[in-house]
């Protein structure tokens, strides 16, 4: 194994291609690493299918962007207590830990009687989530040679693509039965499930236990992270302007506030010089940080929207709104072997597309329609040209983030990008709610009212891609 882990770091005489990566040892390490994903993943796409059901059932509406936000806030701290648990139980272990967790939270949801107990569930989720999450993209590093790591990240970030196969049928088909309970409970029976597979299929602990004490976990920075996203998500659930205005500044001050800690602290939350604003490793989490913040406006309210204004049911509203999901996965598919300068391209790309998207999100979903093929088909084009934006430019930026960090903080890096992922995420469905609820979802509510929402929702984020290409022209080099 020690021998392999050398080869594996050195990448001597280590094919790139796909069939290097998914063949032999390395097909198992994929299949479990990309596992980890699909069943995070999935989560996702079946809870934005299912959540307008569950509003009409149990209420919440003015709650409605809380269970993205919660379930992400969670992953973010899943995400970096992850090194911990791998150091504790080992690559068995951490797997199985992780599944069992997710397993609890869903099954919490699916007995949830109101909002606030699917809310909990949510956050229990969300720790199992982000556990498995950092776990795959951390161990790329351990298990792959650097030669493979691009083929390597491209899957893992196309396991995004599965679950948009999986996600809105699971979601769609109980939504339309009524039995949206049902959809959490099935995958409560997957993620025990897969607990089993890793505690058959991956490697016992190795040394693990002796690293403990070298694994520290920056307590203060995370307690802050979350505060700063809950008090964004508090202020959202108002359509007050003075409410959203005391939400934002008070994120302000925690943001500021974390700024300082890190800085002084030796246990870090992110590598040396990510806030550095003129440092390569900065501007590369800023361009992944934009290019996520506009996906997420879609992923939250896309499927409400096409539900009200484009009259669609649950199953194609959420089918329609993976395009995006589906959008990355072909992004990173085609984008995984391109050559150095073909990589400078395809990270200007990823902006560009998404700004496209945008603009065509901000002209045409806010319109009512009967759901024509006429009237979705340009919807779809701009939904997908947002997650093939993310998908061309994201497996080099994470490559990127590997390179732009030294050797003795490469754990910390790979954490951190589910850091700066689900953070930007969590971040993006607060600030989505805040836009929706103050531009009419609550009032004046009905289809005026989401009509209103879905044209300011847009309209705004569109300023994230716009920001992006100013950065990507510094993350090219």
């Amino acid at each position: 194994m020690k021998n392999q882990q050398a080869c594996a770091r050195s990448g001597q005489g280590v094919q790139t291609g796909w069939g290097a990566l998914l063949s032999g040892a390395n097909a198992m390490r994929a299949l479990v690493l990309a596992g980890g994903v699909v069943l995070h993943a999935v989560n996702v796409y079946i809870v934005t299918t299912i959540l307008p059901t569950v509003v009409q059932d149990i209420g919440g509406l003015d709650l409605y962007a809380w269970n993205t936000t919660l379930f992400v806030v969670a992953s973010i701290l899943g995400s970096a207590l992850s090194p911990k648990l791998l150091a504790l139980t080992g690559p068995k272990g951490s797997y199985a830990v992780a599944a069992l967790i997710f397993a609890v939270g869903a099954l919490v949801c699916a007995l949830a009687p109101n909002m606030s107990l699917l809310l909990f569930g949510r956050f229990v989720q969300g720790i199992g989530g982000g556990f498995l999450f950092a776990l795959a993209y951390a161990m790329i590093r351990l298990v792959f040679a650097e030669p493979l790591w691009p083929r390597a990240m491209a899957l893992v970030s196309a396991m995004w693509g599965v679950a948009t196969l999986a996600g809105p049928a699971v979601g769609g088909v109980f939504a339309q039965w009524g039995m949206w309970r049902a959809a959490f409970g099935s995958v409560a029976l997957i993620a025990v499930l897969f607990a089993a597979l890793a505690l058959v299929v991956l490697p016992k602990r190795e040394q693990h236990a002796a690293a403990v004490s070298k694994v520290a976990i920056p307590v203060i920075q995370l307690l802050l992270l979350t505060l700063a996203v809950l008090a964004i998500s508090a202020g959202s659930t108002s359509a007050d302007v003075l409410q959203n205005a005391l939400g934002l500044g008070l994120a302000g001050v925690l943001a500021v506030a974390l700024l300082v800690v890190e800085k002084r602290s030796s246990t870090k939350l992110l590598p040396s010089g990510a806030f550095q604003f003129r440092s390569a490793i900065a501007k590369l989490y800023a361009l992944m940080s934009l290019l996520v913040l506009t996906v997420t406006s879609g992923e939250v309210f896309a499927p409400l929207f096409l539900q009200v204004l484009h009259q669609q049911s649950p199953l194609v509203a959420g089918y329609l709104t993976a395009l995006m999901g589906a959008g990355w996965t072909v992004g990173a598919i085609i984008s995984s072997g391109l050559g150095e300068k073909a990589i400078a391209r395809a990270i200007m790309a990823g902006p560009i597309l998404g700004l496209l998207g945008m603009v065509g999100l901000v002209v045409l979903l806010p319109d009512t329609s009967t759901g024509s093929v006429l009237a979705l088909a340009p919807i779809c084009l701009a939904l997908a040209l947002i997650g093939v934006g993310v998908g061309v430019a994201w497996p080099h930026l994470l490559v990127r983030v590997f390179k732009a960090v030294p050797a003795q903080e490469q754990e910390l890096a790979g954490a951190s990008i589910t850091t700066i992922q689900l953070f930007a995420t969590a971040s993006g469905a607060a600030l989505a709610g805040m836009i929706a609820n103050a531009g009419g979802l609550i009032d004046p509510g009905g289809v005026e009212g989401t009509r209103q929402a879905a044209y300011y929702l847009f309209g705004i984020f569109a300023v994230a891609p716009l920001l992006g290409i100013g950065v990507a022209r510094n993350c090219r080099a």
